[in-house]
């Protein structure tokens, strides 16, 4: 089965939409919003199959949010590539955070993001664990909780809905502050 790239133009961090705070979502969605959605979804599956992230020269990416498709909307995604090579999605809108872990965690190689297109030093200071009460496409309420690399890109994602971007996150005297306080992943 062939795949067709969707037509997604992610913004660079210099765009001033990606510091700008995202409004709640009401439902029933837009036929827009859930096409937006799923392309989002195909987008980032695409990224993480070599044959793919290749063939148009994609950074591979694990989470999309709104904001970076120019929208100002409580909606992000995320596609995790499990070990039988199979991908989970997640689609959260309007996501509250309900409760996170005191433990401390950051990604050993950095933090990445496709709205950010250069090598960042530093870590991002995040909870292990997090649980998030959001709803689905259809308007359903739900409950989750994540951990490890999932809370991060949960997290990460997150903070785009806030207009907060990764790097923002980062002690610019001191990149690498407190690490000795967290667990690496």
């Amino acid at each position: 089965m062939k795949l067709e790239l969707p037509n997604i133009k992610i913004l660079d961090e210099k765009n001033k939409i990606l510091h700008q705070k995202s409004s709640e979502v009401t439902f029933p969605l837009s036929e827009k919003d859930k096409k937006n959605i799923n392309d989002m979804l195909l987008y980032l599956k695409m990224s993480q199959i070599d044959e793919y992230n290749e063939k148009y020269h994609l950074r591979a990416g694990m989470g999309l949010a709104y904001p970076q498709i120019g929208i100002l909307k409580r909606i992000f995604v995320i596609v995790e590539e499990l070990e039988d090579h199979t991908f989970k999605n997640y689609v959260v809108i309007n996501p509250k955070i309900k409760s996170q872990s005191e433990e401390l965690i950051y990604v050993g190689e950095g933090e990445g993001c496709l709205s950010i297109n250069r090598e960042v030093d530093g870590i991002v200071p995040r909870s292990a664990r997090i649980t998030v009460e959001a709803y689905d496409m259809d308007g359903n309420i739900y409950t989750i909780r994540v951990r490890e690399d999932i809370a991060v890109a949960f997290q990460h994602e997150i903070d785009h809905l806030n207009g907060i971007l990764f790097v923002d996150r980062i002690d610019k005297k001191n990149p690498y502050k407190n690490q000795e306080n967290m667990r690496e992943i």
